[in-house]
């Protein structure tokens, strides 16, 4: 698997592995080791790493990427209504049904380029939203969103006798099944559905890894960095542009289908603006054209959503006990602002922070201390040797 990377990509893929095999232990001193957050962070970070192609590989910014979530989402419920519950077939159909949907979508917008392709994007994703909400009722259900029922014909599947909708499974393998272990006073969660959405996302972190690193990745690199001047020189940059943005639909895609995989219900919502606007935020905040920026951003956010928008003044007033009263109602009173329903404007203040000072996101800041680590071992040792001399 790794045979053919260069030697800084074969470490960091085995650095991305334990750090995603591992999330269950590390994540959970921080509140966030249970399985259905777990999920969400890898699947948001395949989302991440394909909108990375797209807009940090490429230079086209998508304002419309929820669009192929959506159709991901309602590719897999449908699958498991009309087939089988196995995630197998649903997860192919979501990214089938999404690669079509974005080569649809890709070959008209990709007709402009800059404020104006991102317009276009956003005007599909809105029409696909509205489509959903009320035009195609008979397909999506509309606002009340796609479920699963008793009564669905699941060809493949034995009738259910039980009386109650069975699970999702791979193989038999139910995806909500989970293992619990008590280590050193902690208890740690090992749920299916989150190793399997983790065994995705290596594979995906790997493909992009690839395409980054081909000569259809220098390719789109060229393009972000003058478009123009390739198409001078008498090459034509849609065919790229386009499977680009194609590959980058299949990835939203399979994020959609993995998210009805692990909550099987599709709803029209999946599609909002905000939807698209989230990946945007994900792929800035970590670091747009790097490999791990788009999953850092990922957990990141969805890290602030569940955990930090959980605290409220009763967890602020225990943390501050020990201080004065006085002293702890005025910290409470300011930070009352910043956490629980008001997390989006601490979320703002630090994208606005990164944007100013980390351009590169936060894989760029934890670059720059890296480096002057690096710098100050390389001045001390330097230091100490010619004091030996």
């Amino acid at each position: 698997m790794f045979g053919n990377l260069q030697k800084n990509d074969r470490l960091l893929m085995i650095f991305f592995i334990i750090m995603v095999l591992a999330g269950p232990i590390i994540l959970a001193p921080f509140g966030a080791g249970y399985p259905d957050l777990l999920q969400r962070f890898a699947i948001f970070g395949i989302f991440a790493i394909g909108f990375n192609i797209l807009f940090g590989l490429t230079g086209y910014l998508s304002f419309g990427h929820a669009a192929f979530l959506g159709v991901g989402s309602y590719s897999a419920v449908w699958m498991f209504k009309l087939l089988t519950m196995n995630v197998v077939p649903a997860l192919l159909l979501s990214v089938a049904v999404a690669g079509v949907f974005a080569l649809l979508i890709g070959y008209v917008s990709l007709r402009r380029s800059g404020i104006y392709f991102s317009i276009l994007t956003l005007a599909f994703a809105q029409m696909s939203y509205n489509l959903a909400y009320s035009v195609l009722t008979p397909i999506t259900n509309g606002e009340t969103g796609l479920q699963l029922n008793l009564n669905d014909p699941r060809i493949l599947d034995a009738a259910d006798t039980s009386g109650s909708i069975p699970s999702t499974n791979f193989f038999g393998l139910a995806m909500n099944s989970t293992a619990k272990f008590d280590v050193l006073g902690m208890t740690f969660q090992f749920n299916v559905g989150f190793y399997f959405c983790a065994l995705i996302l290596i594979g995906a972190f790997y493909l992009a890894l690839r395409i980054f690193r081909s000569p259809f990745g220098l390719m789109l690199r060229a393009i972000k960095t003058n478009q123009n001047r390739l198409n001078y020189t008498g090459l034509n940059t849609r065919p790229y542009t386009l499977a680009a943005f194609v590959i980058s639909g299949m990835y939203a895609g399979l994020a959609g289908g993995l998210m009805a995989i692990t909550d099987p219900l599709a709803g029209a919502e999946r599609m909002q603006w905000t939807a698209s606007g989230e990946v945007v935020l994900m792929t800035i905040l970590g670091g747009a054209g790097t490999m791990m920026g788009p999953v850092l951003g990922a957990g990141f956010i969805k890290y602030f959503e569940n955990i930090f928008s959980k605290i409220n003044d009763n967890v602020l007033h225990a943390w501050f006990s020990i201080l004065p009263d006085g002293l702890e109602n005025l910290l409470v009173g300011i930070l009352h602002f910043f956490v629980g329903k008001g997390w989006h404007l601490t979320l703002g203040i630090v994208f606005m922070l990164v944007v100013i000072f980390l351009p590169g996101g936060l894989v760029d800041g934890a670059t720059r201390i890296m480096k002057r680590i690096m710098n100050r071992g390389k001045a001390d040792s330097a230091s100490a040797k010619s004091a030996a001399e």
